[in-house]
């Protein structure tokens, strides 16, 4: 079977989790109106069919078929869909509804809750050591793939309002569109923290400045600190850092992001632009964030211990998992481990994760020896091995503590969908 055939398999329609999210901002609308759901947020923006074309890599053609409702995006084209709604600048209650419409799974299936769900401990603590934290208060929140960047980002900012203060709370998203100018990103950046005149790096460090030298102190929060083009992106980590280094205590940042933002740590020793930021991991969910995951699908009766133990074992912590798990059992409250299995072993989320691998003949092969291990050797802080890190990244693989931290695969579920697409 050819690949473009790989990634082309339609699963059955009972396969995905395609709940319409949270209620955003705009006007309520049938989940299955794509077109004019894609309309409305390109009109937003003033996007046109050429620029999204552009910035994702597809036709015009395609993009305008899409907007007229002549055709839906396929399987193998969901990544450009993700990469659409990034560019459009969508919350992520918009990302997951877009991506219903088009009868695809949830992007970010657990980091679009509201504010007071789970994991709420966990937030009061990252607060808790960042305000401890000295002489510079830089904190790298750093997550795998599935859980939004950054998870339960509304819980965040809420908690940071309260600790801090409304006016004293930035939160910034760097633009998608890696053909932005340094003008518009700044720009951009400028308005998001309420910054009058920014039209450059410098105006925007200036401005920041001011409110800092004014004896004011801020928080920060750098949402999906990845996108964009690199050059500008960690033009803004070198400012954020020169500044938390100039005023010491009074600028708090929290920077969150994955494989990229961990390279600024790590990848160039003393001389790494973040090496004086404090990581912190997103946790694995423990039985009470199962629990209150599972009330969200569940009727209360059905979210017991058992369950919770249930959903870890055959989901390993993996949140599109869960959230897959949860929507089948919502939907057939008597399936057995074995068939909610198959039907995990199937997400989609799995298959985008191994696909790309099966382009590379040695990465194939690596993958497929260490698809038939369970543990694939010691954890480290940075892991060198770029294939590795490919698949800790896309979540596919975990750290786990047992007489020291070790790499496994996530579940069975994962293991079994590699077996598929790299046999396939």
């Amino acid at each position: 079977m050819a690949l473009e055939d790989v990634l082309a398999v339609d699963f059955p329609a009972a396969w995905r989790s395609v709940r319409d999210p949270l209620a955003c901002s705009l006007p309520a609308m049938p989940p299955d109106e794509f077109a004019d759901l894609l309309s409305v947020y390109m009109r937003r923006i003033r996007a046109s069919a050429s620029g999204v074309a552009t910035e994702i890599g597809m036709s015009r053609e395609a993009v305008n078929n899409w907007r007229q409702g002549l055709s839906l995006p396929n399987r193998k084209h969901r990544h450009k869909l993700v990469e659409c709604a990034r560019y459009l600048r969508l919350s992520e209650q918009e990302t997951d509804r877009l991506l219903a419409a088009a009868g695809f799974e949830s992007q970010y299936p657990m980091g679009s809750q509201s504010t007071g769900q789970p994991f709420g401990a966990h937030i009061t603590g990252l607060f808790e050591r960042l305000s401890r934290m000295a002489p510079y208060p830089i904190l790298m929140l750093l997550s795998q793939a599935h859980w939004g960047q950054p998870p339960f980002r509304d819980t965040l900012l809420a908690t940071a309002r309260r600790v801090y203060g409304d006016n004293a709370v930035l939160h910034v998203r760097p633009p998608y569109s890696v053909t932005a100018d340094a003008k518009d990103y700044f720009e951009a950046i400028g308005s998001q923290c309420g910054l009058a005149g920014v039209d450059s790096d410098f105006a925007f460090e200036a401005a920041l400045e001011r409110r800092l030298a004014s004896g004011e102190r801020l928080f920060c929060l750098v949402s999906r600190f990845e996108q964009g083009d690199p050059a500008l992106r960690e033009a803004l980590a070198g400012i954020l850092r020169s500044l938390s280094e100039m005023y010491s205590g009074r600028l708090h940042l929290m920077l969150c992001g994955g494989d990229a933002l961990a390279a600024l740590k790590y990848q160039s020793g003393d001389l790494s632009l973040l090496n004086i930021a404090t990581v912190e991991y997103w946790p694995d969910p423990g039985n009470d964030e199962l629990l209150d995951l599972a009330r969200v699908h569940l009727p209360e009766g059905m979210v017991t211990a058992a369950l919770a133990a249930r959903l870890s074992s055959l989901c390993g912590g993996h949140p599109a998992l869960i959230e897959e798990a949860l929507v089948a059992l919502a939907q057939q409250p008597a399936i057995d481990d074995a068939a909610l299995l198959d039907r995990l072993c199937a997400s989609s989320r799995l298959w985008e994760a191994f696909v790309p691998l099966v382009e590379d003949e040695h990465a194939r092969l690596r993958v497929r020896g260490w698809l038939m291990e369970a543990r694939l050797g010691r954890a480290q802080p940075y892991l060198l091995d770029a294939t590795l890190r490919r698949l800790f990244w896309a979540n596919l693989l975990a750290v786990r503590q047992d007489g020291g931290a070790w790499l496994e695969w996530r579940c069975e579920a994962v293991r079994r969908a590699g077996r598929s697409v790299i046999d396939g």
